[in-house]
């Protein structure tokens, strides 16, 4: 069952098989025990009704959504079981009678005012019918005087037990529910802020897509004229470097699909290459097996870029420019892993991937770990951080490949 009274109809369900098992031992104790010659016949009838009921609320198919109404129906028939049990076994004599005030509490605790109010009516009219309409309790072994009395101990006992349990679960199912809405509104407000930036993000491109373009042609005038080598190689350098902006900035310009300028899907070796280009003094090791002819989704692309070059900043900061990656595939999944050789990660002070414009380095603007977050979440995967042996720390993530086009 789903829907907010989802938790609520799996207690009652609980509770009712203990309703069952506490009405049989009691008939039992009072007929064998105590002597009391009660009505079998109906006594035995509501006990089983009550059995059926609740073998039929559990095995049918589960709806696809739960509601108030739901849970009073519920309701009734308990109410409607415990007015003819108790009618027939004493009435308001019947100390079990207050246990028409459990009924009530469950329905104050989990419904609304107006259902819970309904509730309580049927219960008021239900203890008035075994009060009208109730057989008087048969004489017995023990005086009524004593029967009462440990009638109302065990009345109370039942009680406190239904009332823990109950209270217990819900209060247990309404901690899961916070903790579900507060991840939730984590993620819209970051959500907020990424489509904010993305907005931002393309008005700017158009900006720098001008100066971009006439600094490549400077860059190929000062190579051509030049006659040093060196120079030639370190205008040419930079015209990659400008290429490769200008390519980033058209893919923030693009719309947000796969046919857009920019958006195509890149290979792990592209996004080394690529790497390689802006960090060149980064000693980069992987391992000999990984697939780097993989196609990779843009976002993806961005995520490993993402995590290596903030490796690539631990490992500098600690005089350890050195950056370990690893990729492999295991089954549907596409597992990598980073590991840098800087200071490692404070558990406390550690930024989370998830918080936009928060970062732990003095110069960085936090964007970069919550897109790659989002990522995560829209491809459906997971991604961890934890220290490595020795030094520095291991960042990795693993995510479902996608169906390949035959």
């Amino acid at each position: 069952m789903t829907g907010p009274d989802a938790p609520f109809l799996r207690t009652l369900c609980s509770l009712r098989w203990l309703a069952v098992a506490g009405q049989a031992a009691t008939i039992l104790v009072a007929t064998w025990v105590l002597g009391l010659p009660l009505p079998q016949l109906p006594l035995w009838s509501g006990v089983a009704v009550l059995a059926v009921f609740n073998l039929y609320t559990q095995l049918r198919p589960e709806p696809a959504d739960t509601a108030p109404l739901t849970a009073f129906g519920h309701i009734l028939v308990d109410v409607i079981i415990l007015t003819w049990m108790v009618s027939w076994s004493g009435g308001i004599a019947n100390p079990f009678g207050s246990l028409f005030l459990i009924l009530i509490a469950l329905a104050a605790f989990a419904l609304p005012l107006r259902w819970a109010l309904a509730v309580a009516s049927a219960c008021l009219l239900g203890y008035a019918a075994s009060g009208l309409f109730g057989q008087p309790l048969p004489a017995g072994y023990f005086n009524a005087l004593d029967l009462n009395r440990w009638g109302v101990i065990a009345t109370f006992l039942l009680s406190a037990a239904v009332v823990l349990i109950f209270s217990t679960r819900l209060a247990i199912a309404l901690r899961e529910r916070e903790l579900e809405l507060s991840a939730l509104r984590e993620r819209f407000a970051r959500n907020e802020g990424i489509v904010a930036l993305a907005t931002h993000a393309a008005s700017v491109a158009h900006e720098l897509n001008t100066p971009l373009a006439t600094m490549t042609l400077l860059a190929d005038d000062v190579a051509e004229r030049s006659e040093e080598p060196e120079v030639r190689e370190d205008m040419e350098t930079l015209r990659e470097l400008l290429v490769q902006c200008r390519e980033r900035v058209l893919a923030l310009a693009a719309p947000a699909s796969n046919d857009g300028p920019g958006r195509a899907h890149s290979t792990a070796q592209q996004v080394l290459e690529q790497w390689r280009l802006v960090r060149p003094t980064i000693d980069l090791h992987r391992n000999d097996d990984a697939p780097l002819r993989l196609p990779l989704d843009p976002g993806v692309g961005h995520l490993l870029m993402v995590l290596l070059n903030n490796a690539a900043d631990a490992g500098e900061q600690a005089g350890r420019p050195r950056v370990d990656l690893s990729l492999r595939i295991e089954g549907d999944d596409l597992i990598g892993e980073v590991r840098d050789y800087g200071h490692g990660f404070n558990a406390r002070a550690a930024v989370l991937p998830g918080k936009l414009f928060g970062s732990s380095k003095s110069e960085g603007m936090g964007v970069g770990l919550a897109l790659s977050h989002a990522t995560i979440e829209r491809l459906d995967g997971e991604m961890w951080m934890r220290p490595a042996q020795g030094a520095g720390s291991r960042v990795g993530f693993r995510l479902p490949l996608a169906p390949r086009e035959e």
